[in-house]
């Protein structure tokens, strides 16, 4: 089997709440460009579109953007509703709130509560949608959590988002939210040679209470917003995909997914070929000894 006729479904479904996900999605966040965000040199608007409407033919049916992806031309979530809208009805769109820019591309501070509402809207009137199915609250340095978490659980009664999650934050936010409204996910950085002990004890607490955890950067690693370019990987991982015939991202993708059953992963890509390794990464199977290697990695320094 190539990596062509490798669709989504090969990597297993997740629950996010009502909503079934193939734990292979994709990452909007780099359709803008060749960087994050407004850096690097912008896309091309129909190539775009095309790997959008092909993720989608592979049987991607988990999105995950934000209005804040945006860069001097491109807008991710535009770009989302030219290329699939009308929606499928499995198709599941997850954004996020929280950080803002200006038109200029300048980071704003922290949302205040009130103003979430007006980002929820921003992101309905984006992608076309009468409500949003997820909607992150992407912690922003807060101590505490819970006047943020609470406006959008307003919100979500209100009708306008369907599902919460949070992102960028400690074990005890999961917790505070909790105490609020229902949490069906949470996203956090995490990657093979990044060890973080509280992402690991996020990533065993959403599998005890059933709650999705969606790695951001385990592909690019320590090279975060510069995407994979920017990063530098180890023998093991490399060794592990000549074993394999893949490409080292293709590994640090399987490997998020072996961390366990809830684990989701959303590699973001404007290539159609990387958008088809990405995919085919939903049905490698890594060895015990592989993943102990691996794991290893993780373990470092910790």
């Amino acid at each position: 089997m190539t990596a062509e006729t490798i669709t989504a479904d090969a990597s297993g479904t997740f629950e996010l709440g009502d909503l079934p996900v193939h734990r292979i999605g994709f990452g909007a966040m780099r359709l803008t460009g060749s960087a994050a965000f407004h850096l690097g040199t912008v896309s091309d608007r129909a190539r775009s579109i095309a790997v959008l409407r092909r993720a989608v033919e592979l049987g991607v049916n988990h999105i995950d953007t934000a209005a804040f992806y945006f860069s001097s031309l491109r807008s991710a979530n535009e770009l989302i509703n030219t290329a699939l809208a009308p929606y499928a009805d499995d198709l599941v769109i997850a954004t996020k709130v929280g950080p803002f820019r200006d038109y200029c591309g300048e980071w704003g501070t922290s949302a205040r509560p009130d103003q979430l509402r007006g980002h929820v809207e921003e992101n309905l009137r984006q992608l076309g949608r009468d409500h949003l199915d997820l909607v992150y609250l992407r912690r922003m340095n807060q101590d505490s959590i819970a006047e943020h978490f609470g406006a959008l659980a307003e919100l979500r009664e209100a009708g306008l988002v369907r599902h919460l999650g949070i992102s960028a934050i400690q074990p005890r936010h999961l917790t505070e939210a909790l105490e609020i409204a229902p949490v069906v996910s949470v996203q956090n950085r995490y990657a093979v040679d990044a060890p973080d002990p509280r992402a690991d004890e996020l990533l065993r607490m959403c599998g005890e209470r059933g709650i999705a955890f969606v790695p951001y950067y385990a592909v690019a690693g320590q090279g975060g917003e510069r995407g994979a370019a920017g990063t530098r990987n180890d023998d093991e991982i490399l060794a592990v995909a000549r074993a394999h015939g893949v490409s080292p991202a293709a590994i640090r993708t399987a490997w998020t997914l072996h961390r366990g059953p809830h684990v989701l992963a959303v590699p973001g890509t404007g290539n159609p070929d990387h958008l088809t390794e990405n995919v085919a990464a939903g049905a490698l199977r890594l060895g015990q000894e592989e993943l102990e290697r691996l794991d290893a990695l993780h373990t470092q320094d910790v």
